[in-house]
Parts: structure tokens; sequence; C-alpha cells
């Protein structure tokens, strides 16, 4: 059995106020590690031409309120 199925079958087993505490805290740490890679992309350049893109729209009016 994978470490994955594992994690699946203790999880259905889980009471509701179990499932409710272990949703909180997934919830938390996927952000924490989404931000991490977010902050090493911003590092790497990966985001730069978008962010220049950007950048270039709004100067040029391209960009519209919603």
């Amino acid at each position: 059995m994978s470490a994955v199925q594992e994690i699946e079958t203790a999880i259905s087993k889980l009471s509701r106020q179990e499932l409710l505490a272990f949703r909180d805290w997934f919830c938390e740490f996927d952000a924490t590690a989404w931000d991490k890679q977010f902050e090493q992309d911003v590092a790497a350049g990966h985001l730069d031409t978008l962010a220049e893109e950007a950048i270039r729209d709004f100067r040029s009016g391209s960009c519209h309120d919603l």
C-alpha cells in the first residue's frame, strides 16, 4: 500500500470533528507550501515575463475594471 493510500484510509476513518481539524491544518499547510513555491518562482524570475506584460497592459490602458 502506498503512502497516499495509507493517508486516504486514515482520513476516511476520522470522526467529523477530527476531519474538520484536519481540513484546517491541511488548508494552512497547503497555503504555506504554495506561498513558498510562489516566492521561489518570483526569486528565480519565472514570473518576470507575466509581470512585464501586466505592467505594459496597464500603462497602455488595456486593463479594464471588472
